[in-house]
């Protein structure tokens, strides 16, 4: 993992275990929590300047989060072939290295700024800064953020974004909520990816990775959706239609962390 985000830097939380139970307990390095606090503060202060912007342009901004494959790019393709122009999308893809996304996203007529990190494991506020310069959000009432495939380290960074989506593919496993908290917690919305697969796979259960969304004290919608079949989208446009509705001034938008669970 990288540096940037304080994965490689900390051990607090990890426990290792046996069939008997627990064997040991790595305690956090002070100095790496002192590193990492300082970067996510930094962090906060730009994705403030980013939300702060997009709010002003009347541009709801939406950080679209899962693992690699779960089809975060081919539901933005389908969603801009639902909304059919009703709505001005524009977006910023996240990868290690490549811009086949944004290829396939300027193909649909689209604006699409590619960052290629590296080595980073996440997109970050100073990332998205940057990209922002990049576009022209006349017009523009949606900006996907399509970030780094990765279930850990996105959920600590604060993009300046309105609200989270993070896509659960039923080809992973109903359990992924449960295994990956942090980004499932800090989820406006959980999007069940490749629904049309439900029924050859068999063994993802859709009513189990809600429970474990709940177990959470999340209380975000969980929904499937499946990109080959435009009538599982409905819902998902009905609820970007209400977020772009509902969107708050500059001046009342709450970083994405701060605001209050349960």
């Amino acid at each position: 993992m990288c540096e940037q985000c304080g994965c490689s830097l900390t051990h607090e939380h990890v426990h290792v275990s046996d069939a008997k139970g627990k064997v040991a307990s790595l305690p956090a390095d002070e100095d790496a929590v002192a590193v990492l606090t300082h970067i996510l503060r930094e962090n906060d202060e730009l994705a403030a300047h980013n939300r702060e912007h997009l709010s002003a342009h009347g541009v709801l901004a939406i950080n679209l989060m899962s693992s690699p494959g779960s089809g975060k790019t081919s539901l933005i393709e389908s969603t801009i072939d639902a909304i059919g122009g009703r709505l001005g999308i524009a977006v910023i893809e996240g990868d290690i290295e490549t811009e086949n996304d944004s290829v396939r996203i300027r193909a649909k007529g689209v604006p699409a700024v590619q960052i290629t990190t590296g080595q980073t494991c996440h997109l970050d506020a100073h990332m998205v800064h940057e990209a922002l310069h990049a576009l022209d959000l006349s017009g523009v009432d949606i900006l996907f953020i399509e970030n780094v495939g990765n279930l850990v380290c996105p959920a600590s960074f604060d993009l300046g974004q309105h609200a989270n989506v993070t896509l659960l593919s039923v080809a992973e496993g109903d359990d992924k909520p449960a295994k990956y908290p942090a980004m499932f917690r800090i989820s406006d919305l959980v999007l069940l990816s490749k629904a049309d697969l439900l029924q050859v796979l068999g063994d993802f259960d859709p009513a189990k990775a809600e429970q474990h969304v709940r177990a959470l004290a999340n209380r975000a919608p969980v929904m499937p959706v499946s990109a080959r079949r435009r009538d599982t989208l409905v819902a998902w446009i009905a609820w970007l239609d209400e977020r772009c509705a509902g969107l708050p001034p500059a001046s009342a938008t709450i970083p994405h962390h701060h605001r209050p669970t349960g």
